[in-house]
């Protein structure tokens, strides 16, 4: 069952994504990796920044989750994670097929250069890679990250994507 998280679930929401940004350890730059990967005061942030975060629950335990971010023009999917647990049973899929009929706007997704699995999932889902030039652009744009991450990163298009 795909559902809306609430406030109280931010603990379990952090969990989850500590637990599946385990996977970035030591494919990352080594700079930008820390523990925890995100602490609540950071989820806080982007809660509070707009993003709305949806889970997968099983039996019910949530067992993934994914946040949407609507910056206008376009919808950012933030914060794709599910629990190593659980992981290739499709469950990131469904809930990116779930976000993706919530809005009408091209969804753009960041992510790691080096996270290859990442990038696979989101192409295997329709989404392609933008060139670095556009990349740059994009992530100026409508993310809020330092340099060096815009420097490892990339984005990924939606098929609705023509550019800016």
């Amino acid at each position: 069952m795909i559902i809306p998280v609430n406030n109280s679930d931010l603990l379990i929401v952090q969990e989850i994504i500590n637990d599946g940004a385990s996977a970035y350890k030591g494919v990352i730059p080594a700079d930008r990796w820390h523990e925890p990967y995100m602490s609540l005061d950071e989820l806080q942030a982007q809660v509070n920044d707009g993003v709305k975060f949806w889970c997968y629950v099983e039996g019910g335990k949530m067992i993934a989750v994914m946040g949407i971010q609507d910056k206008g023009d376009v919808n950012l999917i933030r914060h794709a994670y599910v629990r190593t647990a659980a992981r290739k049973n499709g469950i990131g899929g469904k809930l990116l097929q779930h976000l993706s009929t919530l809005v009408s706007t091209p969804i753009l997704i960041g992510t790691w250069a080096d996270a290859d699995w990442a990038i696979s999932f989101y192409k295997k889902h329709g989404f392609r890679l933008v060139s670095h030039d556009e990349k740059e652009l994009l992530l100026r744009k409508y993310w809020n990250i330092p340099l060096r991450q815009i420097d490892t990163s990339v984005v990924l298009a939606s098929a609705n994507w023509v550019g800016p």
